[in-house]
């Protein structure tokens, strides 16, 4: 394999950057020509192909994003898509393609197997909902995130004697609010794999109260329902003084953490290593603290991620 490509798709995460750095230098260091993919499948499928140098990923590791940019198309999902990308591949001389994504960009990647093309997917979400891996490239960074927004709303809510309801990111997972929730001390997380009773919930709060807590903090996964509908909910059991910060697109965005930047360093250079091997049809991941290869279809079929629930059973332990 002499010429290989790279491209990322869905939701931006922080550490991209540094994944397609490390693909492009692995790639040059091994004497591989490597070539950049815009705007995910909608770019390949347009020809927005460009070859990339050293220099153009220089300075780029601490930033976060992507710089081969983002878009949605759903067109990818139908035969004519997948082949006008594999055709526009052929047309470069492209013999290998790096995916770096979420579950969408997966199934792109799993598209191109199943039509013979190498392509092998780099896992890149903050919200850490891929199986195969136990993180994701951006989670550790979105976390962090968030965490920081805690720090600072428990200040507020401690002045005002309030109830706060975060909403975080996640999509249908609930490992942001989860690993964030515990670190930041909520009182409350509330995740989609696991049942909530607002009734006890209210309860908790008002036990506190009544022995002096000056706050309350409920951490809230999007998957779950929104923040202000979990208020409304909250409040027909009493009046907690609520107040709803929903963090948004804030926890996408910022520079990577160390932890992202060291493993989507890994993650890029073992995807060209497995393209030079003439591998494809795989994913990456880490697995007790060991960067894996499986079969990206079988893995996509037959695998689902699930969160650490010990940690939900922790926090309702410690947090009262």
């Amino acid at each position: 394999m002499k010429r290989i490509a790279i491209l990322t798709s869905g939701g931006d995460a922080p550490g991209m950057n540094a994944a397609i750095r490390a693909v492009v230098r692995k790639g040059i260091h091994d004497g591989l020509e490597v070539y950049g993919i815009n705007y995910g499948y909608a770019g390949l499928v347009a020809g927005d192909i460009r070859r990339l140098d050293i220099a153009d990923v220089g300075d780029k590791i601490q930033k976060g994003g992507t710089f081969l940019y983002s878009a949605r198309y759903p067109e990818f999902a139908t035969e004519e898509g997948q082949l006008k990308g594999i055709e526009q591949l052929k047309k470069f001389g492209i013999e290998g393609l790096v995916v770096i994504g979420g579950d969408g960009s997966y199934h792109g990647a799993m598209a191109l197997t199943r039509h013979g093309f190498p392509a092998v997917g780099i896992p890149g979400t903050i919200d850490n909902d891929i199986p195969g891996t136990d993180f994701t490239v951006g989670f550790d960074t979105a976390i962090n995130t968030v965490l920081e927004a805690i720090d600072r709303i428990r200040d507020t809510a401690t002045s005002h004697v309030r109830t706060f309801v975060i909403e975080v990111m996640g999509r249908n997972a609930g490992d942001i609010a989860l690993w964030a929730g515990v670190a930041g001390g909520a009182d409350e997380i509330v995740i989609p794999e696991h049942n909530f009773d607002m009734e006890a919930i209210a309860k908790k709060i008002q036990a506190g109260r009544d022995r002096g807590k000056k706050h309350c903090l409920i951490v809230l996964a999007e998957g779950v329902m929104g923040g202000n509908e979990f208020a409304e909910e909250l409040s027909t059991y009493g009046d907690f003084h609520t107040r709803v910060s929903i963090l948004g697109h804030i926890v996408r965005g910022g520079s990577p953490s160390a932890r992202d930047r060291v493993l989507a360093s890994k993650f890029g250079a073992y995807a060209v290593e497995l393209l030079e091997e003439g591998k494809g049809g795989l994913c990456i991941g880490m697995k007790n603290n060991e960067v894996v290869s499986a079969d990206i279809i079988e893995t996509l079929e037959n695998n689902k991620h699930v969160p650490d629930l010990s940690l939900f059973d922790l926090n309702n332990t410690i947090s009262f």
